[in-house]
């Protein structure tokens, strides 16, 4: 008997009602239940649905979430390729499976020196045991990656044209098949500065890759031929123009804030529909943190904004203050996961995409630094707590996939006198909530708001992220 047949047949014994339903929850919304993860960030689901995978810094963990109520950590793996001249391998900030493959790629942003970059193939058909199977060797950091068909999508950031690289890891001899980048497509773009167009992440499905390069905006390329890449169509982002015009000395700022800082960008299941997230601070005390944006791409030759999900308020929005800017998402069905740092994480209905539903929205940020959200089944969710914040929990929490109210949220914003506001979530309210998805017709509000930058290593790694908060 498989041990999630085992969990569905007790939870009522367990107190654990609530798994089983996607629709309502009688209690306070709230985590299932938590497990330590030091340097916690990118968490990906197995396939199985047993099994979340960790990406933290110095390696990977994997937790067993059979039961939702009680995660364990029961494989590690620490200091990877420590045996090598130049190692070991840092800054694993992204991690995906596929099967019994598991990729693990790094660093995410450079490091001086003469240092270690590439990514791991790991076989977990054994998820309690994962066996190394080979590594690739890159000449660029990888931020983050994406696994498709035995085809690892790497973001290949040279400082130059910045590539998606395509490596072929089904088997134990991986290899390079094929590279696409925004100046191989248009030259014209090599006289824009490198790092307003990063490709910062990346989402593969039904031939089609989903870049997020940074204040270009969103490019979708086919890669159905994944050793001969082409121009599909783009999403939003600055123009070509304008970002050429950007003098050196505020190349910086443009990093940070906004327009622009497409973050991630995911499609729904039959590809009509796009999320796009910004990441962005304030600089120099303007600017408001990033939001999530939901568009028509129905027709890529007329992609329309549809609305946009506005971030949770903050204190501070700038890099030392309190973080509450979007960060990883996942769409699935007609249900939006979201992460926003100390901001928490949140689900909404999104079955009319001009008007997202808020259903449930948890945050604790004197605790939580939510990198990600991703359901494992129809029942829950997990999401990674990146320890690399000041003051946050290394961590992977569980959370029913359902509506609901936190007891008691704690504000993420103070009265003028300093003191902390603690308000509790009436139904009202909620509805109230529910207001922060604001439908538009795609035209600029006007808002300033602000992004990381990759020349802060856009996303910044474990020691400068505290240092920034110092």
């Amino acid at each position: 008997m498989r041990r999630r047949e085992f969990l569905g047949g007790i939870v009522g014994t367990l107190g654990l009602s609530a798994v089983g339903t996607a629709s309502g929850h009688p209690g306070p919304y709230r985590p299932y239940g938590s497990v330590s993860v030091a340097n916690a960030a990118e968490a990906v689901p197995g396939p199985d649905d047993e099994y979340v995978y960790v990406a933290a810094m110095d390696g990977f963990a994997v937790v067993d979430v059979a039961r939702p109520d009680d995660p364990q950590v029961v494989a590690e793996r620490r200091e990877l390729l420590a045996d090598r001249e130049t190692g070991p391998l840092r800054g694993l900030q992204d991690a995906k499976v596929e099967g019994d493959r598991l990729i693990v790629a790094g660093p995410a942003d450079p490091i001086p020196g003469d240092v270690l970059r590439g990514v791991l193939i790991y076989d977990v058909s054994e998820p309690t045991d994962p066996e190394r199977v080979a590594f690739f060797e890159t000449d660029y950091p990888i931020h983050n990656c994406f696994l498709r068909d035995g085809v690892a999508y790497l973001t290949g950031n040279d400082n130059a044209d910045n590539p998606l690289v395509m490596v072929d890891v089904s088997g134990d001899d991986p290899t390079e098949i094929g590279r696409w980048s925004i100046p191989g497509h248009e030259s014209a773009w090599t006289e824009t500065p490198s790092n307003l167009r990063t490709v910062h992440d990346v989402w593969v499905g039904d031939g089609r890759a989903y870049l997020a390069q940074w204040d270009a905006g969103t490019w979708i390329v086919d890669v159905s031929d994944p050793a001969a890449p082409s121009f599909a169509g783009r999403v939003g982002g600055r123009s070509r123009e304008e970002l050429a015009a950007v003098s050196d000395e505020s190349v910086r700022a443009q990093i940070l804030r906004k327009p622009g800082n497409h973050h991630f960008s995911m499609p729904n299941d039959d590809g009509s529909l796009l999320g796009i997230n910004k990441e962005a601070w304030a600089v120099d005390g303007r600017g408001t943190p990033g939001e999530l944006e939901l568009w028509d791409v129905s027709d890529l030759e007329d992609p329309t904004r549809l609305s946009t999900i506005d971030p949770p308020p903050t204190p501070d929005p700038s890099l030392s203050g309190t973080w509450t800017t979007s960060h990883n998402f996942d769409i699935v069905g007609d249900r939006l996961f979201s992460s926003w740092y100390q901001g928490g994480v949140k689900i909404h209905d999104i079955s009319d995409p001009a008007n997202p539903e808020l259903l449930a929205w948890w945050r604790k940020p004197d605790e939580a630094a939510f990198w990600t959200a991703r359901p494992v089944t129809d029942r829950f969710f997990v999401a990674s707590s990146a320890g690399q914040l000041e003051g946050s929990r290394g961590a992977l929490y569980t959370f029913g996939n359902h509506a609901g109210e936190q007891r008691n949220p704690p504000s993420l914003t103070t009265t003028a006198g300093g003191d902390t506001e603690t308000t509790t979530a009436t139904g009202t309210e909620q509805a109230a909530l529910a207001d922060d998805a604001t439908t538009d017709d795609g035209a600029s509000s006007g808002v300033p708001g602000f992004g990381v930058p990759a020349a802060l290593a856009g996303l910044v790694g474990a020691g400068a992220w505290r240092r920034l908060r110092d």
